[in-house]
């Protein structure tokens, strides 16, 4: 493989409907600009765009069904700007990882990527894990620190510090 790309957002579709989530929530709505910077160079560069989100008890494989149970009037634009694009692709997890009992690992194979740019919420607990999966898998990993939100900026620091020194990603900005 030749350094094909592909770009994952993580639990893009959330409530923030729990302790730490109004804080989670405004950390988050700093970083859309960028979530929607990264959408878009993807689009330009022909890098496939996979959401991966948890399922909050709904288990089909819809987003919009996903979309509309988390809409509230402080998240909707977040929601709204970032609905996945008719040629994305959308998988629910059952726990933290993108990777952890998903068809993620498949689908990368299929579109023949070796590199993963991870961006969404919480850093320090589902970009964390799955940076930590992707890593596991021999993925090389981009992580810009400008695409992850986490509760506090301390965590997100922390997460991102981890995420740099001890699996190898590059968290430069996109």
């Amino acid at each position: 493989m030749t350094d094909k790309k592909a770009v994952l957002f993580i639990d893009v579709f959330n409530t923030f409907d729990f302790p730490g989530g109004d804080q989670l929530l405004e950390n988050t709505k700093e970083i859309l600009p960028n979530w929607e910077k990264l959408r878009k160079k993807a689009k330009e560069n022909d890098w496939p765009v996979i959401y991966i989100n948890d399922h909050y008890g709904i288990w089909q494989d819809n987003f919009k069904k996903i979309a509309d149970y988390c809409r509230n009037d402080d998240n909707h634009e977040i929601i709204d700007k970032m609905m996945p694009h008719e040629d994305d692709y959308f998988l629910l997890k059952p726990k933290h990882s993108a990777f952890f009992q998903t068809s993620l690992p498949s689908l990368l194979k299929d579109l023949e990527c070796d590199r993963v740019i991870l961006a969404g919420v919480a850093g320090n607990i589902c970009v964390i894990f799955s940076a930590n999966d992707a890593h596991m898998r021999e993925f090389k990993l981009d992580v810009p620190k400008n695409c992850v939100a986490s509760n506090t900026k301390e965590q997100n620091e922390d997460a991102l510090r981890v995420i740099e020194t001890t699996l190898s990603a590059n968290t430069d900005p996109v």
